[in-house]
């Protein structure tokens, strides 16, 4: 069989997978939320509030909807134009037109230019969180972050292509079966790697001073057969207003973090209800799953674009003989970034039936579903999110449950538990 066919029994092995394990390890059932404890907590939430979250969140959406389409329309441009491989091409003349130039220095000025041409709707973002008290880092702290993600996304783009491009070298008829494995071992190594060294280039960490509350989370960690090192407070209130906790890293380097800003706005009972969240995705192993079907994805995505990538017409479009070659980048990121639009919703999907299973965790754990419902209206509140969004924009890319659907869940989980 040629290495095409068997590429071909691969993804379908690889889709296959994918499918098995978002069916098994996802939970597509949700706890009960009914519409009409929704829209009794949406009537119940002060007018201002609400009216104030959807302005915010309507000046928001023009920019962020027109960076996903010009992003796209940049994306086709160098992908399906001769133009990605021309820069691909310019770039490589740096240092003689070698291979390994056009590899990572073309493929990191291609993927620079797609992000400097959607950097005015990024600078029209943090105008918006400005205007409405959510940003506090001001434009320097703004382009500070800016350009340590720039830096971080370049560090790692630039082993990912040297390393796919020399598995080409090595391997010209085989190589998107080695770099299918290297896509998903990247993707688990980024799991362990990026809460260890990544999250400390953006925040300051620092234990939570001994008192009432870290007693109470280490105690709350242990009851739920979570082992956690330690509780850190991060220095958020120094970018943004909002609040937000979290649960970092496997095993010995796995910590409890919450917000500055958190400590500040909410009571310990609802800072405990936010944790017991976050715990919930330890408890459910969220992380590794969303790692194994991560990985399994990209392991598909790159055996689907060795088959795809391979069709004369495409290559033709993109001035390249081959997939394959270094040149041939910007055709991959177009298909990739098509590839991204396209699944956003299935991805959206599966981030809330995961979330919704966290705050059904967290009610059990805790108890305490007015604790619950009080932090999700300050977590409305606060960070200025919508209670109750459009239908079209949840279904697209929705990560998390809305407001009035958690409250709802909670008022169900209260009348389920009784007095």
């Amino acid at each position: 069989m040629s290495p095409r066919g068997w590429a071909v029994l691969t993804l379908a092995g690889l889709g296959l997978a994918v499918l098995v394990a978002a069916l098994v390890l996802i939970p597509w059932s949700r706890p009960p939320a009914p519409r009409a404890d929704q829209l009794a907590a949406l009537r119940e939430l002060p007018a201002d509030q609400v009216e104030r979250a959807r302005q915010f969140r309507a000046a928001l959406r023009p920019g962020g909807w027109a960076a996903l389409g010009v992003g796209l329309l940049v994306a086709l441009a160098l992908g399906l134009t001769p133009l990605g491989s021309r820069l691909i091409e310019l770039a490589g003349r740096l240092f003689g037109d070698h291979w390994a130039a056009q590899a990572v220095l073309g493929g990191l000025a291609v993927v620079l230019v797609a992000d400097l041409v959607t950097l005015p709707f990024s600078a029209w973002r943090h105008a918006v969180l400005t205007r409405y008290g959510l940003a506090t880092n001001g434009w320097g702290g703004w382009a500070v972050d800016l350009l340590k993600s720039y830096a971080v996304s370049a560090v790692i783009g630039a082993v990912a292509l040297l390393g796919f491009y020399t598995v080409v070298r090595l391997a010209p008829r085989w190589w998107w079966a080695f770099g299918a494995a290297g896509a998903a071992t990247l993707v688990v190594l980024l799991s362990f790697v990026l809460p260890v060294l990544v999250e400390p280039v953006f925040n300051r960490f620092a234990p939570m001073e001994p008192g009432p509350l870290r007693t109470q989370l280490m105690d709350l960690a242990a009851r739920d057969g979570v082992p956690v090192r330690d509780v850190l407070v991060a220095d958020a209130s120094r970018r943004t207003r909002a609040v937000n906790a979290y649960v970092s890293g496997f095993g010995p380097t796995r910590r409890v973090v919450v917000y500055d800003n958190l400590l500040r706005e909410a009571t310990p009972a609802e800072v405990t209800a936010v944790v017991a969240h976050e715990l919930g995705h330890a408890k459910d192993r969220d992380v590794p799953t969303g790692t194994l079907t991560g990985a399994l994805g990209a392991a598909a995505a790159v055996v689907a674009l060795y088959l795809i990538g391979s069709w004369p017409p495409l290559l033709r479009l993109a001035g390249v003989d081959s997939v394959a070659q270094p040149r041939a980048f910007g055709l991959l990121l177009a298909l990739v970034t098509v590839a991204g639009l396209v699944f956003a919703p299935v991805q959206a999907l599966m981030s809330r039936r995961v979330e919704a299973r966290a705050d059904a965790h967290a009610l059990a754990l805790t108890d305490d579903p007015a604790a619950f419902e009080s932090m999700q209206r300050r977590l409305s509140a606060i960070n200025l999110s919508d209670p109750d969004p459009p239908r079209w924009e949840y279904l697209y890319s929705a990560s998390h449950p809305s407001t009035v659907e958690r409250i709802a869940a909670a008022r169900a989980y209260a009348r389920k538990a009784g007095p």
